[in-house]
């Protein structure tokens, strides 16, 4: 169930950023009402409203974001169709950093951070952020059903006077195509009625050197009123750095993701060049990135996984193919990366190999599967596919990782957590995904290691990918 909204009373209720001159032919939802702070006045043309933002999905970005703007004095509608979600919250067991732990705490002390399922109560906040996921479907074609359904479901409760902005990584046009064109056709005038932006999320899961507050946020709007009412909006919680266009933000996302992604991908052909001449990559980025310009170290690994680098260049990708516009190096950085993980299951059976035996019957525990250091995240592990093809291949395979119970893996076999990892009897430990807090003091001096962290050089048995 929903969480009721606080009565609309002076301490609740807010007005929107800017005062605009409504359209006598725009309509209004009949079920909302406009409210009137006691005892003031409100301005001519200006529609109040009970809340300042509304988040739409509260997952890795949304929840984080929710709690920003509630952080720097913000009312927070947080909007989520998942119930399984929302009690996930409720309950204190979402995976947040610890600054933004206490902020949920703090959250749910007061009145005006409300976390519901209910999308008319979009209708009561003056902003209304888009902040759900736009994955890619098994053929690396950008998958936009949630993004689409949530544009639509914010289209239909947009009333008067309000900020709404998409913040999900997508396709240049995309806020033209879900947000402008469909408004326009309800009678609500972007710039005039209502106001449409796109910024461009930038969270970081599990990276808690970098707070919300210290990462500017890219901003472009449909129109020079709507940037105005946007730059308000964010600059309450981070600093803003404004483009001329919705498209130009948009493609700067795909460019920071896309950039990364081809990073990635040199870093890890240079840990086959290093290994094949006996070197060890990491000694050469570390003494590589002491240069203070013109480089930037990114680590080698089993692939990469989250949502934005295996995702993001494909909507690119995918975008110019209507233009029969070439894009070589993004396509081939996209290919090697998904060959990491099938090359980290060969490296096992070459070790394997190397020591005797073969993969089929070999007892193989990976260790690690988030897709990154800290983070209880699964989303496009490389682990996933590394687990999958070691069963194809007749490896008697388990993982330790216990952020994680159990795991479903692509093609519906279900693994457990190992609990007693030195009670497995391994043959081969792959190393997949360090986090902190994990103690490998199980694993012995004689026991094959292979570390696709290239930073267990504490471990003296590791063999590098």
């Amino acid at each position: 169930m929903s969480i009721a909204p606080p009565p609309s009373d002076a301490r609740s209720l807010r007005t929107s950023p800017v005062a605009p001159t409504t359209s006598s032919a725009v309509p209004t939802s009949p079920d909302v009402t406009v409210p009137h702070t006691v005892g003031t006045a409100v301005p001519t043309g200006t529609r109040g409203f009970e809340f300042d933002v509304a988040i739409v999905g509260l997952g890795y970005v949304g929840l984080p974001t929710a709690l920003a703007y509630h952080h720097a004095g913000t009312s927070v509608i947080g909007l989520d169709v998942s119930q399984r979600r929302l009690e996930t919250i409720r309950s204190r067991g979402a995976d947040l950093l610890e600054d933004d732990r206490v902020r949920l705490e703090s959250a749910f002390l007061a009145d005006d951070f409300v976390l519901t399922d209910d999308p008319s109560m979009l209708a009561r906040a003056a902003a209304v952020v888009v902040c759900v996921p736009t994955p890619v479907d098994e053929h690396l074609v950008p998958d936009l059903a949630i993004l689409r359904g949530a544009a639509a479901t914010v289209v239909e409760h947009a009333v008067p006077g309000q900020l709404l902005m998409l913040t999900s990584t997508t396709y240049v046009g995309c806020t033209e195509d879900l947000l402008v064109r469909p408004l326009t056709e309800r009678g609500l005038l972007p710039g005039t009625d209502v106001f449409v932006a796109f910024s461009p999320e930038r969270i970081d899961p599990g990276n808690a050197s970098v707070s919300h507050e210290d990462v500017p946020r890219v901003l472009g709007a449909a129109t020079p009123a709507c940037a105005a009412v946007a730059d308000e909006m964010l600059g309450r919680y981070a600093r803003v750095h404004r483009v001329p266009s919705l498209a130009a933000a948009e493609m700067t996302k795909l460019l920071e993701n896309t950039f990364r992604a081809v990073n990635i991908a040199l870093a890890n052909e240079f840990s086959d060049i290093c290994r094949t001449m006996g070197i060890d990559v990491a000694d050469v980025v570390d003494a590589a990135a002491t240069k203070p310009y013109g480089f930037m170290a990114f680590m080698p690994g089993p692939g990469v996984g989250g949502h934005c680098i295996p995702c993001d260049p494909h909507y690119l990708l995918w975008q110019l193919q209507a233009d029969r516009q070439a894009a070589p190096m993004i396509t081939q950085a996209m290919t090697e990366i998904a060959a990491r993980p099938g090359r980290v299951v060969d490296r096992t059976r070459e070790v394997l190999s190397d020591a005797g035996r073969g993969l089929r019957g070999a007892r193989v525990l990976v260790v690690g599967i988030a897709y990154k250091r800290d983070v209880a995240d699964l989303r496009e592990s490389p682990a996933l596919e590394v687990l999958e093809r070691l069963i194809a291949g007749g490896a008697e395979v388990g993982f330790a990782d216990h952020r994680f119970d159990s795991v479903r893996l692509p093609d519906g076999t279900v693994l457990d957590d190992v609990v007693d990892e030195g009670a497995f009897g391994a043959d081969v430990v792959l190393l997949h995904t360090r986090h902190s807090d994990a103690d490998l003091s199980w694993i012995t001096g004689d026991q094959l290691v292979i570390d696709t962290t290239y930073r267990a050089a504490d471990l003296t048995s590791r063999i590098l990918l």
